[in-house]
């Protein structure tokens, strides 16, 4: 395994999907970036903008393991071109008159449309690249995401000011339609397998697969990590503005510095843990140890945000504890593709980020609840940033204790090991 090579063409598809996880990420932001104009346009409440926030997982999870199975069966290029048309049409309806039903109905069909995006995309790049080679593609893929809110967020929220929150969600819809024309003439699908067990045809039950303590582990560390994520991409701006004071005209730079840091961590982290692979090191500490601490570490900090007086230490404080934790979007997706068959690997990817992302059900609508209830607005964002802040903590300590990949592998393959029972019964 250790002499094979990257199929030519892997890094253009890694470049392709850059951007496509790019687009997939401020098609999910702009929601929180124009929250502010949104509520005041509509008239909603901190709950009812929490709802809107939620909606958009409402059918995130489900599209993600309904299409997840499919791409063991249908190639993943056609699924990404499926998947990148529905984001670009669920943005026109944004353009004209809106009422709170139609923000509602395109945020549910975004979500559903979206949700099965990065572990799609990680199937497809895991086809052109061997196991011990995959942290790197991976850490640029998920970094899609993050220079698209870094890159995008200021642009789209020159375009808010500058026009209207309608303007920038036709931008958004303009990028899928020229990704997908790309996409159409570009894309290709690799036909690298693991060469293991199951790559032979031998298969795992899922129920088996879905409750080993190491795959587990690795979507509680998830969980936590995306109910940060999900409270950024919906309320970070409005935390700025209604919770510290700072103009819309400045929003869009402060969540960038959110994504900016992000990327550094991710790939910086992302390239240790890959040359601490190639070294020898074991994948649990390479890999799990290294991202449930991070999880970890960024729970602390936004559980100390009320305690923090100085606005400038808040604002570092807070995009330190939900930049952090982003390299576990590595870190899980690569521990379950490193002990999953190939032939099921894209359904447990789906499933993993179906699991994790439901934290993004939850997060915008409790966070909107407690703003409501809150003597002040900054006081409803404290508690929430102090319940995220432990919901963070114990998945990344859990993260920390139980992802072990190689006991993983041992007690899988010692299924495999296992003769059939008919088998057993014949030889006795």
């Amino acid at each position: 395994m250790g002499g094979r090579k990257i199929e030519p063409g892997g890094w253009l598809v890694v470049g392709l999907l850059f951007f496509f996880m790019l687009i997939n990420f401020a098609d999910k932001a702009i929601i929180g970036l124009a929250a502010v104009p949104i509520m005041e346009e509509l008239q909603l409440t901190p709950s009812k903008f929490g709802l809107v926030g939620s909606s958009f997982f409402l059918l995130f999870a489900l599209s993600s393991v309904a299409v997840g199975f499919v791409c063991n069966h249908i190639q993943t290029r056609w699924v990404l071109l499926a998947m990148s048309l529905v984001w670009a049409l669920a943005q026109f309806p944004m353009v004209g008159s809106v009422s709170f039903g139609t923000l509602m109905a395109c945020r549910v069909i975004l979500g559903a449309g979206e949700g099965p995006a990065y572990p799609v995309a990680l199937h497809a790049t895991y086809k052109w690249f061997p196991n011990e080679l995959r942290t790197l593609p991976t850490a640029i893929i998920a970094q899609g995401a993050g220079i698209g809110i870094m890159v995008a967020l200021p642009l789209l929220n020159l375009i808010i000011v500058r026009w209207s929150w309608h303007a920038a969600f036709a931008a958004l819809g303009i990028a899928g339609l020229v990704w997908c024309a790309t996409w159409a003439l570009l894309g290709r699908e690799g036909h690298l397998d693991d060469g293991h067990a199951a790559a032979s045809g031998e298969r795992i039950p899922y129920a088996r697969l879905m409750l080993n303590p190491t795959i587990i582990a690795s979507w509680c560390a998830f969980f936590g990590a995306y109910w940060a994520l999900s409270l950024s991409l919906s309320w970070q701006a409005a935390y700025f503005v209604k919770g510290l004071g700072f103009a819309q005209g400045s929003v869009g730079l402060l969540t960038a510095l959110t994504s900016g840091l992000g990327v550094i961590i991710v790939i910086t982290l992302g390239w240790y843990s890959q040359r601490l692979m190639a070294r020898g090191t074991s994948s649990r500490l390479a890999r799990g140890c290294l991202g449930g601490a991070c999880v970890a570490i960024g729970g602390v900090a936004l559980a100390c945000l009320p305690l923090i007086d100085n606005i400038a230490l808040k604002v570092a404080v807070g995009i330190v504890g939900m930049s952090l934790p982003s390299i576990i979007y590595v870190i899980t997706h690569a521990v379950v593709g490193e002990i999953t068959p190939d032939s099921q690997r894209g359904a447990m990817l789906a499933i993993g980020n179906a699991i994790g992302t439901m934290a993004g059900l939850l997060a915008p609508y409790i966070m909107g609840s407690l703003i409501e209830t809150a003597p002040t607005p900054l006081d409803g964002f404290h508690r929430g940033f102090v319940v995220c802040g432990l919901v963070m903590l114990a998945g990344g300590v859990i993260g920390m204790v139980f992802i072990r990949p190689e006991h993983a592998k041992t007690r899988l393959g010692a299924f495999h090991a296992q003769p059939e029972p008919t088998a057993a019964l014949a030889k006795g």
